[in-house]
């Protein structure tokens, strides 16, 4: 039987999409500071799925490092638009910028899990859904953005794909867990759930 795992991170629909599956869980926030690590692997011309794996593992390593025997999960999860890599906005202002790069084209979120144990990987997945944004105005993204609380905009990346943000796309393809950050299905997989 497995006891609680440890969700390496912050983010409440990861913990959400554990609790919905029936996954016993602890929070034990990484706090790795992913701007650093972003810029020093977009330094050696790392792709975003490289980035989005690398933070997964930094997370669940370094939370795993403290946590006895215990199984820790961590997750990262980006957006690639033709090879550029994409992260949570900081302001409204960086939202609309994001919105407006995706505006009417096709693009990856790539969403990576590891599972450490005693500060090592033990087991990593990375899944990848393409979504393709309808075209917009300035004024309709700026009313979508008016919509969107604060939290829930910084927590989530620009679009919510539970909620207000389906309506952002015309295709959508792939796993709406991945969506969300957490492909759950392959972490139940590796757990025996």
């Amino acid at each position: 039987m497995l006891n609680k795992i440890i969700l390496a991170s912050k983010s409440k629909v990861r913990k959400d999409i554990l609790d919905k599956n029936n996954i016993d869980n602890d929070v034990e926030p990484s706090n790795v500071d992913e701007d650093v690590v972003k810029l020093s692997l977009l330094k050696e011309n790392a792709s975003p799925e490289i980035i989005s794996k690398n933070l997964a593992e930094l997370k669940a390593n370094k939370v795993s490092i403290k946590m006895n025997d215990r199984i820790v999960l961590g997750a990262d999860s980006v957006i690639d638009l033709d090879g550029e890599l994409i992260s949570k906005p900081e302001n409204r202002k960086e939202a609309m910028t994001i919105l407006r790069k995706l505006n009417g084209k096709p693009h990856f979120l790539i969403s990576s899990v590891c599972i450490s144990k005693n500060g090592s990987m033990i087991w990593n997945y990375t899944d990848k859904a393409t979504l393709i944004m309808k075209n917009f105005s300035d004024s309709e993204l700026e009313e979508y953005l008016s919509k969107i609380s604060d939290e829930n905009l910084y927590a989530y990346n620009v679009y919510q794909i539970e909620g207000e943000g389906r309506s952002l796309f015309s295709s959508i393809e792939g796993d709406e867990d991945t969506i969300m950050g957490l492909p759950i299905k392959k972490i139940k997989e590796y757990l025996n759930l």
